[in-house]
């Protein structure tokens, strides 16, 4: 098969996903989306040949619209467009959570400085301030003190995009000092790992010590209930530990592995281009 690869920048993961690719022998056309011109009637000639894509989009934006522009040159591609878009807006997501009754921590949303406060004082401290688009734990705020958030919010109403004007307000859940995170292929999970640190926030892109983790009965069912109700595909699903049970706070569309595929023992790129080939082919397979 010929797999187009959208990118634009080549990381580890993208050497790891390419070089699988290529050991299988499968023709592959990187794509650089920086490059390319999208025309409403008809694709870029770097299409032409290609069975499936896979969105490898650093940047958010380029992947919300490459996606919808290859969706609608009838290509494959990976993630869905639609997908894309509910995972990339951390609101979206949590609405998609809670409509399939996924646990997930306890989110408001609100528009004006003093709604945020009202929501912060109620939630208590410490809260959480998230922006609604955005990754690798970036622009995330621990508030513990009324000072603190009205200091913040007033940064994000005066200096942010305008999407920063969007106030994304979370419980603050006690885990113990670390999250995880599994990488699933249409909610079947591939394999797992804790991010541990001593800061609240456990993002193995800001330092957190990774380890392989085996995958329980229950963390197993949220995935796939999370994976679904965002729409399937390549996902990485993000859960918090709370007591015996867990909380699905976020499920991330181009999903990094490079971690991952370093402490555990499953060869994720070889996974992973298992259930390329099956989505070409039409065969189904479990990791």
């Amino acid at each position: 098969m010929n797999v187009g690869v959208l990118y634009s920048r080549i990381r580890r993961d993208e050497k790891l996903l390419l070089s699988e690719l290529r050991d299988r022998g499968h023709e592959v056309t990187k794509i650089d989306v920086r490059k390319e011109r999208f025309g409403i009637h008809e694709a870029p000639a770097a299409f032409d040949a290609v069975d499936i894509v896979v969105d490898r989009c650093l940047a958010t934006s380029r992947s919300r619209y490459v996606t919808r522009f290859v969706d609608a040159y009838d290509i494959p591609v990976v993630n869905d467009p639609e997908t894309a878009a509910i995972c990339a807006d951390k609101a979206r997501n949590s609405l998609a959570l809670a409509e399939a009754d996924v646990p997930t921590p306890r989110t408001e949303v609100t528009f004006t400085k003093e709604s945020a406060i009202e929501s912060i004082e109620e939630f208590g401290y410490p809260c959480v301030l998230k922006p609604v688009i955005g990754s690798w734990g970036r622009l995330m705020a621990k508030i513990d003190s009324r000072d603190a958030a009205e200091a913040i919010l007033e940064h994000k109403e005066t200096l942010g995009h305008y999407e920063h004007k969007v106030f994304y307000i979370q419980e603050f859940v006690e885990k113990p000092e670390r999250d995880i995170r599994v990488l699933a292929t249409d909610g079947e999970p591939i394999a797992a790992m804790a991010r541990s640190s001593d800061h609240w926030l456990t993002n193995a892109a800001r330092g957190a010590q990774t380890e392989s983790i085996e995958i329980t009965d229950g963390m197993a069912d949220l995935v796939e209930r999370a994976s679904e109700a965002v729409g399937g595909g390549l996902l990485g699903i993000d859960l918090m530990e709370t007591g015996d049970s867990y909380t699905v706070h976020e499920v991330n569309h181009t999903v990094e592995f490079k971690a991952l595929n370093e402490v555990s023992e499953v060869d994720v790129p070889a996974v992973v281009v298992d259930w390329l080939e099956s989505r070409v082919h039409g065969v189904e397979v479990t990791a």
